[in-house]
């Protein structure tokens, strides 16, 4: 099980206002260095805080078993990857995909391309040399600003990580994607309860109170033509 990281005793950090920071940037930094998963992850050598997202919800879900394959979608800069990895053991399969250049990370497969694209859910194929068990996905696209729009696309990237779900996992898999939270998410669950046993939301203690992201989760994938 994996350990919650707390904070400090009331403590925090503040920094002095630099020449040319934005109050933005000022925030953001202060957020970073008062944030004890940030702290934690550094500790634990993950290249993100979002790892232990991706342990909490396994702790919930049990998705993550020694011998697995597992496919990571917009997996930069790796911190899914490098959970994937130690749970799957040597006896497993990571592959990592994304569209930006990422730091090879040991045990995984690390591509560079659009999950979208029919080359690049090929090469995915053929380094897993079998079907997945548990497709991830902790993408999101840039954000507007516009609540309502925002959530538009992060549901249609998540619809379009799930269609790629089906076309790879074995039946009986599990898949994982971020949402946020409101509303227009019918034919996204209603595909999911189509396809899977059981579906269901999670937010993680490691995802930001102040943050509208969920998970959604499911698992027992039917097959395909389900």
């Amino acid at each position: 099980m994996s350990k919650q990281p707390t904070a400090g005793r009331g403590l925090s950090t503040r920094l002095r206002t630099a020449k040319g920071r934005t109050g933005g940037s000022q925030r953001w930094l202060e957020r970073q260095l008062n944030d004890p998963y940030v702290r934690a992850a550094q500790a634990a050598g993950y290249r993100s805080r979002a790892a232990f997202k991706l342990l909490e919800m396994d702790e919930r879900a049990k998705l993550l078993r020694p011998g697995a394959r597992i496919v990571d979608l917009g997996a930069a800069p790796g911190g899914w990857t490098q959970v994937a990895v130690a749970k799957a053991g040597p006896a497993g399969r990571v592959v990592a995909l994304d569209l930006l250049a990422m730091d090879p990370v040991a045990g995984a497969t690390v591509l560079q391309g659009d999950f979208q694209d029919p080359a690049a859910i090929a090469a995915v194929r053929e380094a897993m040399a079998g079907p997945a068990d548990l497709v991830l996905s902790d993408m999101a696209p840039n954000t507007t600003g516009h609540n309502a729009t925002d959530h538009l696309r992060i549901i249609g990237l998540a619809e379009e990580a799930l269609a790629f779900a089906v076309e790879v996992l074995a039946p009986g898999g599990a898949f994982v994607a971020k949402v946020f939270q409101g509303g227009s998410e019918r034919d996204l669950l209603a595909a999911l309860k189509r396809d899977f046993a059981q579906v269901r939301h999670m937010k993680p203690p490691a995802s930001r109170k102040d943050s509208a992201e969920l998970y959604v989760v499911a698992t027992g994938f039917r097959g395909p033509g389900a």
